[in-house]
């Protein structure tokens, strides 16, 4: 068990280089399987899913050479080897089954753990992934403690051209689908689709290798696969979760965060969030810091009769994985604001933590919760749930206050931030790890 010790009251400031995005790291990792060619990816995070994964492509007989310092990977899986009666796929990380279309293409048959899974951010099925594979013409069944996926008559590159409607805008399963596609001779047309910047991210690597694909960004993808793949060098770019986190961090703690961020063009709707809370986000040259105009406030709405709201669904929506953030600056700021998590039933049931810093937070339904902001806040010990951004939410509530705060089982932040206690030093707060057996 990995706690976080913070003793909190100090204004962040400073300069942050983000890592890449965790989200579009994986997904193009998975996909690297789909070719022989060597390839070489520039800014991979020392992430404990990036560590899982890489055992596994070492355990294929893939050659893998990392340097974690520098963040390069090569990678090459010329000599690679599935056995679906031996070989496991990484469990506590929901992008194993992003594996399953490469080892379709190359084996014919992908076997995945029945307990596979991510955070827990409430009810995450697999049936869209299911159907996808199926589309496609392969066969599901169950095995002892296990899914066995086999493509057509089990034959390797075998996977049948197809037009797929997704009942949500899924970003696993948009990748899963475009990962089948790539190995599937013909044109197949993905409709709702998702279109977050880490999934264009991923379809820009594909195009790399070679899968033409038309209509990244958007809500409908058309991929011409069956083409032979290559390889090459990408590089990835900053992860906009983490660009916002240590902009809020500056913002709640009444400091002055700067962040370097390539693509400000992801930022109007997140932007216009923090000025919700009386934070205006400025990006200049390249970097981006927000400026708290006094202490946090809610504004209140032009219908005055409403509630600030905040709806988190996906892209182009606020994103859902960036709602705990703001969460944390509702409950610091003066005023009244209501969260509505448009994605996943019971992903709010973290926030009664919040009450033992004396946080008054209402739950309204499954969905929904109201802050009730600005009232003195004390030091305390809190648990988070296995939820990323939840764990850093905690921890931003607890940098806010003066005084010596544990966040409990933390270290889910290991999965998507690979520096995220040194960076803190380096912006003057006073944080450490502790582990507990």
């Amino acid at each position: 068990m990995s706690n976080l010790i913070v003793h909190g009251g100090t204004p962040l400031r400073g300069r942050i280089i983000p890592s890449a995005n965790k989200n579009a790291v994986l997904p193009v990792l998975c996909a690297t399987l789909l070719t022989r060619a060597p390839l070489r990816l520039l800014g991979v995070p020392d992430i404990t899913d990036v560590r899982k994964i890489l055992d596994i492509f070492r355990t294929l007989g893939s050659h893998v050479q990392w340097d974690h310092v520098q963040g390069t990977l090569e990678l090459h899986h010329d000599a690679t080897r599935f056995d679906a009666a031996s070989h496991r796929l990484p469990e506590e990380m929901r992008s194993s089954i992003m594996l399953v279309p490469p080892l379709l293409a190359r084996f014919g048959v992908a076997r995945l753990e029945d307990n596979v899974k991510g955070c827990t951010l409430g009810v995450r099925e697999i049936d869209p992934h299911v159907e996808v594979f199926r589309s496609f013409g392969a066969s599901v069944e169950r095995a002892e403690g296990s899914l066995l996926v086999r493509g057509p008559a089990g034959a390797p590159a075998a996977l049948q051209p197809t037009d797929h409607w997704l009942d949500y805008a899924s970003v696993t399963t948009t990748e899963n689908f475009v990962l089948c596609a790539a190995g599937a001779k013909g044109v197949s047309t993905l409709t709702n689709a998702a279109c977050e910047p880490h999934v264009q991210e991923f379809c820009r690597f594909m195009a790399l290798l070679g899968v033409r694909i038309d209509g990244i960004g958007t809500s409908r993808l058309t991929v011409h696969g069956g083409a032979a793949l290559g390889g090459g060098e990408f590089r990835f770019d900053e992860d906009f979760h983490e660009i916002t986190t240590f902009l809020a961090l500056g913002a709640i703690t009444g400091g002055e965060v700067v962040v370097r961020n390539s693509a400000p063009e992801n930022f109007p709707l997140i932007d216009r969030t923090f000025a919700k809370f009386g934070v205006r986000i400025v990006h200049e040259g390249g970097w981006s810091r927000a400026v708290p105009g006094g202490p946090l406030k809610v504004q209140t709405p032009f219908t005055s009769n409403v509630l600030t709201k905040v709806e988190a669904a996906p892209w182009p929506y606020f994103p859902v994985d960036l709602l705990p953030i703001f969460i944390a600056l509702g409950v610091r700021a003066e005023g009244n604001a209501m969260f509505w998590n448009k994605v996943y039933d019971g992903a709010l049931s973290w926030t009664g933590e919040l009450s033992k810093f004396g946080a008054h937070v209402f739950s309204s339904d499954p969905h929904r919760i109201v802050t009730f902001g600005g009232g003195p806040l004390t030091p305390a010990v809190v648990e988070s749930p296995y939820i990323i951004r939840v764990a850093i939410a905690l921890f931003m509530v607890a940098a806010s206050i003066p005084g010596r705060s544990e966040i409990r089982h933390a270290a889910p932040i290991r999965r998507a931030h690979p520096r995220f206690v040194e960076n803190l030093r380096s912006l003057g707060v006073q944080v450490e790890w502790t582990s507990e057996e």
